[in-house]
């Protein structure tokens, strides 16, 4: 039996980062506290410098990579300084923890689709255990029956795979079913392209993609917030 054939449920798949919490903004508030310990502790740059710095590595590394104030000492010093790397480190989880919040009404929003019958999963481009740290420090980990994300399953949004995996694991039909993210491409293009229909919230699209969504008649809705979903669903 294929996955078509007992496919049923109406699932409500969420992305994680800039979706659920800011996730952007709290990190760019704990890099820069960061940096100004590790400067104020002899890394040898001016703040804005070193954060600059700090951003480059991030870009090359990508966001998921753990060993970015590694690095970045390294391209000052010609070593890691593991001193500094600590206080880098300590400090960036510490704010960034204390920061860690989902927007609002994100909590009403996933108490409201359960009541509706709605199940649902993530579908995050991330590694596994951090995107799970997440949902359990936001406290809303019990509210998601399946977390999928690239890592495990091998491929990345935009790609089909992913969706047809969290679609397989989930039983559910993908006429049924909506994907909700920030990201045109990965999160609203892709998850059309495999069947289903997207929502857009927290999203910065451009005028060309709001375009194309009415011209190819995509099956994209696009809300302000999180909090706006439940006028669609």
């Amino acid at each position: 039996m294929n996955r078509t054939d007992k496919a049923s449920e109406s699932v409500v798949f969420f992305d994680v980062d800039d979706t659920l919490l800011d996730t952007s903004k709290f990190a760019e508030t704990a890099r820069r506290a960061a940096i100004e310990v590790m400067v104020g502790n002899g890394l040898p740059l001016k703040e804005d410098i070193a954060y600059s710095t700090l951003r480059t590595v991030i870009k090359e590394k990508g966001s998921n990579y753990d060993k970015h104030f590694n690095v970045l000492t390294k391209s000052l010093l010609g070593k890691e300084d593991p001193m500094l790397v600590a206080l880098g480190m300590v400090t960036y989880h510490n704010i960034k923890f204390s920061l860690l919040r989902p927007f609002p009404k994100t909590i009403d929003i996933l108490i409201y689709l359960k009541s509706q019958g709605y199940k649902l999963g993530v579908i995050s481009n991330g590694i596994t255990i951090k995107q799970w740290e997440k949902l359990v420090r936001l406290n809303i980990y019990q509210f998601f029956d399946e977390v999928i994300t690239s890592e495990e399953v091998g491929f990345s949004k935009p790609s089909k795979e992913i969706y047809e995996e969290a679609l397989r694991r989930m039983k559910a039909d993908p006429d049924k079913s909506v994907m909700v993210g920030n990201k045109f491409l990965e999160d609203a293009l892709g998850a059309v392209e495999a069947g289903l229909s997207a929502i857009l919230v927290n999203s910065n699209i451009t005028k060309s993609e709001r375009l194309r969504i009415k011209k190819e008649n995509l099956d994209i809705k696009i809300v302000e917030s999180i909090g706006d979903i439940n006028t669609i669903l």
